[in-house]
């Protein structure tokens, strides 16, 4: 009996070995998928642009907002990736003296309104609830493609609010309340359903650095035009418009965006670093400890204008031209043709592989498929510290039970 006893303490430490063995290479395997959903590629921009204000004194919000829209679409994002939400019809407004048209300077030379504006939400359909659920992705079944945020794992976006606020709350349409606790969440959800890989918050309103209080997804970079307690201001005033035409921070920021185009290398820090509290007459704020990255290492194309499509070659391009195109072809094709047939050889041999691994180990006792099982997972491990802490683990308990047995 004392001897059975033995046998099954080591049949069961072995058990117990092996078990551990494959849940620690499991969870290892697990946090190594984690970590490359984080290294995401950048594959594409987005713009969500915000104006929450109604009526005709209000007309710089519409201003500021259509001059962050014209800006993003110069330096290269193209329309079906911009979410535009206008709270009221500046253009079409009885009061304006130059019908369909709006301008952001008293010189009149740009109209923003122009020929090409394709605005997405407007009038009261600027609400806290389709904001939120632009978003956030959580649409009725009725509303369009082009009224939704189709953005994902590897997507950049912006979203820029313009409109009056205080602490920690945006007005919308002078008749309800974005708090800060709500973006948060939104941003929360956002991020849990990878629909961004970064993404930079940009407001205009006075105290506008409450609205980011609440913020605490990864990857979230924000910046406002004022501090808690402080107000935001507007430019100039247009005599024949007979209203401010624009904000003082839209201002500056659209002054530094006139020097770029999409080719441009200029990074957020010289952006940040660009506004002046004298000129503002507030003091920008930037929140910067959600995002990783150095702000002098990412161009403001990142957010504000196209990703560049790039072909990696191992040599220099050679283009196609004259006699040897045909040739160049025909040695392309056959190129493909060979890593084809060699991808289904290596298919099948790994099917045969399997086939012989399940024939082998119906053929192996109880014991040896442990055994087999126990040096298949060592095979995988790349780390050599791991698999020595792991073989002194499992080599440690085995002594001490043939110690046992030999007395």
């Amino acid at each position: 009996m004392g001897r059975l006893f033995r046998f099954k303490a080591f049949l069961f430490l072995i058990c117990a070995a092996a078990h551990l063995f494959c849940n620690s290479n499991a969870y290892s395997s697990s946090s190594a998928s984690s970590s490359s959903s984080s290294t995401t590629m950048h594959t594409n921009n987005w713009a969500v642009l915000v104006c929450t204000s109604r009526f005709w004194f209000n007309y710089r919000h519409m201003a500021n907002t259509l001059s962050l829209y014209r800006t993003v679409k110069r330096l290269g994002i193209p329309d079906e990736r911009i979410i535009l939400m206008l709270a009221d019809d500046m253009a079409c407004n009885p009061r304006n003296k130059y019908p369909a048209q709006v301008f952001n300077n008293e010189n009149h030379r740009l109209n923003l309104y122009g020929d090409n504006v394709e605005v997405d939400y407007r009038g009261y359909e600027v609400t806290v609830e389709n904001f939120l659920r632009v978003l956030t992705g959580r649409h009725e079944a009725a509303v369009p493609r082009s009224k939704r945020l189709l953005s994902d794992e590897g997507s950049h976006i912006l979203l820029y609010m313009t409109g009056h606020g205080g602490d920690e709350f945006l007005k919308f349409q002078d008749n309800e309340e974005l708090q800060s606790h709500d973006l948060a969440d939104a941003v929360k959800q956002m991020k849990e359903k990878q629909r961004f890989k970064e993404l930079l918050i940009m407001v205009d309103t006075c105290q506008a650095a409450t609205l980011f209080s609440q913020l605490h997804s990864p990857g979230v970079l924000a910046i406002g035009s004022s501090r808690k307690g402080e107000n935001s201001y507007s430019h100039h005033l247009d005599a024949d418009v007979g209203v401010s035409v624009v904000d003082r921070f839209t201002f500056y920021t659209l002054a530094f965006f006139e020097k770029l185009n999409m080719y441009d290398n200029a990074s957020l820090s010289s952006l940040f670093g660009s506004y002046n509290p004298n000129m503002l007459m507030s003091t920008s704020y930037f929140r910067t400890d959600l995002y990783h990255r150095w702000l002098d290492e990412v161009p403001v194309t990142n957010f504000f204008g196209s990703v560049m499509e790039t072909i990696h070659t191992v040599s220099a391009y050679r283009a196609f031209s004259g006699k040897n195109s045909d040739e160049d072809r025909i040695k392309l094709s056959s190129d493909q043709s060979v890593g084809l047939e060699k991808r289904r050889t290596l298919v099948s041999s790994n099917v045969q592989d399997q086939i012989n691994d399940s024939n082998t180990k119906d053929q192996l006792g109880v014991f040896e498929h442990l055994w087999y099982t126990i040096l298949n997972k060592a095979e995988k491990i790349e780390d050599a510290d791991i698999l020595v802490n792991y073989g002194l683990a499992m080599i440690l308990p085995l002594v001490a039970v043939f110690t046992w047995l030999s007395h």
